[in-house]
C-alpha cells in the first residue's frame, strides 16, 4: 500500500513526518517518528527525507503504517490552560528514562528538539528536573502566543504526543469613553463607552447618586428627555472577571431655568436693619435682582444688596414707615425668568417671617394689613 507523505519537519536528528493513506480517500491519518542519521549540520530536502524514510521501512520491515497519534485522536480532549496576559506561563510535559527523543512544537513551529532552542523569542526556556520534566515556560504572555502546543516524545515502543491549548485572557480596558457633556433639560443623550479584553468585557452603568442604582445601558447609555434630577457623574464599568474592572467617568450637567424654592421675609421695627432673603435653583447660576414696585433697587441711600450663589438678600439699614411693603426678587438665566414677592412687615401686623398669612384672631387686624400693603403706610 502506498503512502502519500505530505509534510516533513527536520530537526537535527528527527525527522517528522506526516502521511495520509493512498487512492484519494485520506481517511487515515498516521505519524511516524523515528531517529535518522542526518549530520545536525546539514538539512535535508523533503524528497531526501522521504526516501530514507521509505528505505529505512523497507529496511526495518515496517508495513510504514506509523503509529497513531494522540493529539488527532477525536475521542481524546485538548488539555486547556488559562492565562492572564503579562503572566508566565508553564506548559507541562513529563518524561521517564525510557524517553530517547522529546521536542516542543506550536503549531507547525519546533520550538525545542532536545535542548537545542529552535525559537528566537528570548521568552522562552525550558523547565526540567533531572530526566522526569520536560515543560515549556512562557515568560510575558500576549494574545499571540493563544494557541496549541505539541510536547512529542519518542520512546523505545512508540511515539507519544501530549497536546495543550494555551488560552491568553486580557484584563478589561476601556478604550474610550463620552467626554464631559453640558445640555439642556429636556434633550436627549447618549453616553458611550466602549472597551476591549478576552473574554468580551460586560458593560454597566451607573449615575453616581445617593442610590448609585445601575441603568439599563451597555456599550451606549441612551437617556430620553433628561431631567434636573439626572445631572450628575455617570460611571462606566467594564468588567470580564480576568481582573479589576476599569471605570471611567462621564460628568453631565443640565442646564435648566431658574426656580425660586424659598423667600424669607422679615418684621422690623422701625429704626432696626431689615433683611429680605430669597434662594433659587437654576444651571446656569441665576441673576438676582431686587424691585419695589417697578423700581429697581440697588446698593444706594441704606440698601445693601449681597448675592451668595444662589442666594441674594436685600438688607435696609435703617427701618423706616415708607419701607414696609411688598419686595420683588427676580432670578433669571439665560434659559428663563421667575420672580417671588417678599414682604417687609411692621411688628404686630401678624405675619410671619416666611411671608405666609397667620391666622388672625381679629377680622380688623387682617385688613389693617392688607390696607398698609395697598397704601404703602
Amino acid at each position: 500500500m502506498r503512502y502519500f507523505w505530505i509534510h516533513a519537519a527536520w530537526i537535527p536528528g528527527v525527522a517528522f513526518l506526516f502521511g495520509f493513506q493512498g487512492k484519494g480517500s485520506f481517511h487515515s491519518v498516521f505519524f511516524l517518528f523515528h531517529v535518522l542519521t542526518f549530520p545536525t549540520q546539514t538539512r535535508r530536502s523533503y524528497r531526501e527525507i522521504s526516501a530514507t524514510a521509505d528505505a529505512y521501512c523497507a529496511r526495518v520491515r515496517l508495513s510504514c503504517e506509523g503509529f497513531p497519534v494522540r493529539s488527532v485522536d477525536m475521542q481524546r480532549a485538548t488539555d486547556n490552560i488559562t492565562i492572564r496576559q503579562g503572566d508566565t506561563a508553564i506548559i507541562r510535559c513529563y518524561v521517564d528514562d525510557k524517553v530517547s527523543r522529546v521536542a516542543w512544537l506550536n503549531r507547525s513551529n519546533i520550538i525545542f528538539a532536545g535542548q537545542d532552542k529552535w525559537s528566537l523569542d528570548p521568552r522562552v526556556d525550558l523547565v526540567t528536573k533531572g530526566q522526569l520534566e520536560y515543560s515549556l515556560r512562557i515568560q510575558k504572555v500576549d494574545v499571540y502566543d493563544e494557541g496549541s502546543y505539541t510536547c512529542s516524545i519518542q520512546t523505545k515502543q512508540q511515539p507519544k504526543t501530549s497536546q495543550v491549548y494555551l488560552i491568553v485572557q486580557v484584563p478589561a480596558s476601556i478604550y474610550k469613553v463620552s467626554e464631559d457633556i453640558t445640555v439642556n433639560e429636556g434633550s436627549n443623550v447618549t453616553l458611550s463607552c466602549l472597551a476591549s479584553g478576552r473574554p468580551d468585557p460586560a458593560i454597566t452603568w451607573r449615575l453616581l447618586n445617593p442610590s448609585a442604582e445601575p441603568l439599563e445601558g451597555e456599550e451606549y447609555l441612551d437617556i430620553i428627555g433628561i431631567m434636573r434630577n439626572q445631572a450628575g457623574r455617570y460611571e462606566c464599568k467594564a468588567s470580564n472577571d480576568v481582573a479589576t474592572p476599569d471605570v471611567k467617568y462621564v460628568n453631565v450637567v443640565v442646564n435648566y431655568p431658574p426656580t425660586i424654592k424659598k423667600t424669607q421675609s422679615s418684621e422690623t421695627p422701625v429704626g432696626r436693619m431689615g433683611m429680605l432673603q430669597c434662594d433659587a435653583t437654576a444651571v446656569p447660576t441665576p441673576e438676582f435682582e431686587w424691585y419695589r414696585d417697578e423700581k429697581r433697587l440697588s446698593n444706594a441711600q441704606g440698601l445693601n444688596i449681597q448675592i451668595l450663589g444662589t442666594t441674594t438678600i436685600l438688607m435696609i439699614a435703617n427701618v423706616t414707615e415708607e419701607d414696609y411693603g411688598n419686595y420683588t426678587c427676580v432670578a433669571s438665566n439665560r434659559l428663563g425668568v421667575q420672580n417671588a414677592s417678599v414682604f417687609l412687615y411692621r411688628p404686630g401686623t401678624g405675619r410671619d417671617i416666611n411671608g405666609s398669612a397667620c391666622v388672625s384672631q381679629s377680622l380688623w387686624l387682617l385688613l389693617a394689613s392688607f390696607a398698609c400693603l395697598f397704601f404703602k403706610c
